[in-house]
């Protein structure tokens, strides 16, 4: 490729997947079809990734299910949705029909849930680029957890890697998604690893709380949620940089606060191959759209003709080492 062709038509790579581009959507924030095709095209897409779906139909959590903070927002969606066989009858055909490249998320409440998940979408495999496994959702209840607390799975690196384990299809690569809400981070990515993810996911949303200034009660149904935006990202580097660090060879796919193209660059530097761009999307629907062109335009003022030329470029001397 030449230098002044840039990256716009470059290809980039997590593990065995390729993506025409390193932007996707994160997961939940694009629902679960094509809602949001008339704003972006989503075959221009590294991937879309469907919004976590279950082996059954969920109903989620009661409202007021978001609320904005400053940087942000917090959410407690949980999880709500049709259930995979609804998805693969009504959703999946009409994102084949535009062209998307796809990634479905999954989740439940237990092992057994993810193993039928997985299960039901191996009919369909030859339409997936990739699975990825939720394990870090912080708004969601166990049915059977007498004590109601989170059930973050992402927090014990041995469900992880069992829970990996079960998830796999034939053919699909999986992503585990692992949560900022733990010092185990890097163990969690080992975990993943040896279940089997031939990538992981970071991050999900950070927990958080805020209150109804009217009733001075929390603001949200669920009480907590998940955090996103703008406020996490400084997370989400950290952890990216440090699994680059310390778990080597595990491709990352960075989330968490991307709103311009710096903000997705900073990603890719410290370890990303790719990244997803979420809470963004909310407010303006096209950023994704918008982030990949500065990404671009960052990459051409850098001579940069290939993403991989960045990706974990701040383990090898930062930008002057280009």
């Amino acid at each position: 490729m030449s230098k002044s062709s840039g990256v716009s038509n470059s290809m980039t790579r997590v593990g065995s997947v390729e993506l025409k581009s390193p932007v996707m959507n994160a997961s939940g924030t694009a629902g679960h079809g094509t809602e949001l095709h008339r704003y972006v095209d989503l075959s221009s897409l590294g991937a879309f990734v469907v919004k976590s779906l279950a082996p059954f139909e969920w109903a989620g959590n009661a409202s007021p299910r978001l609320s904005p903070t400053t940087g942000g927002m917090l959410n407690a969606v949980g999880l709500q949705g049709p259930g995979i066989e609804y998805w693969i009858n009504h959703d999946l055909p009409k994102l084949l029909d535009v062209g998307a490249s796809i990634v479905v998320s999954i989740w439940g409440f237990g092992v057994d849930d993810y193993a039928q998940a997985a299960q039901m979408l191996r009919p369909v495999a030859q339409h997936l680029s990739a699975l990825e496994i939720n394990l870090s959702c912080p708004n969601t209840k166990s049915a059977t957890d007498s004590a109601a607390r989170h059930a973050i799975f992402a927090h014990e690196p041995q469900l992880v890697e069992e829970i990996v384990k079960a998830s796999q299809i034939d053919g699909v690569p999986a992503w585990a998604k692992l949560s900022p809400n733990t010092h185990l981070v890097i163990e969690g990515a080992r975990a993943a690893q040896r279940g089997g993810a031939q990538a992981v996911t970071l991050i999900n949303t950070a927990l958080g709380m805020s209150m109804n200034p009217t009733t001075g009660l929390p603001s949200l149904g669920n009480g907590g949620g998940g955090l996103s935006g703008r406020s996490v990202h400084p997370i989400a580097v950290r952890a990216v940089y440090e699994v680059a660090a310390n778990v080597p060879g595990l491709p990352i796919v960075g989330a968490g606060g991307v709103t311009n193209g710096w903000e997705a660059i900073e990603l890719m530097l410290a370890g990303a191959s790719a990244v997803q761009v979420g809470t963004a999307s909310f407010a303006e629907p096209r950023a994704m759209s918008r982030i990949q062109r500065e990404m671009n335009s960052w990459a051409m003022r850098h001579d940069v003709n290939e993403w991989s030329e960045i990706v974990g470029l701040a383990h090898r001397g930062g930008i002057s080492a280009l």
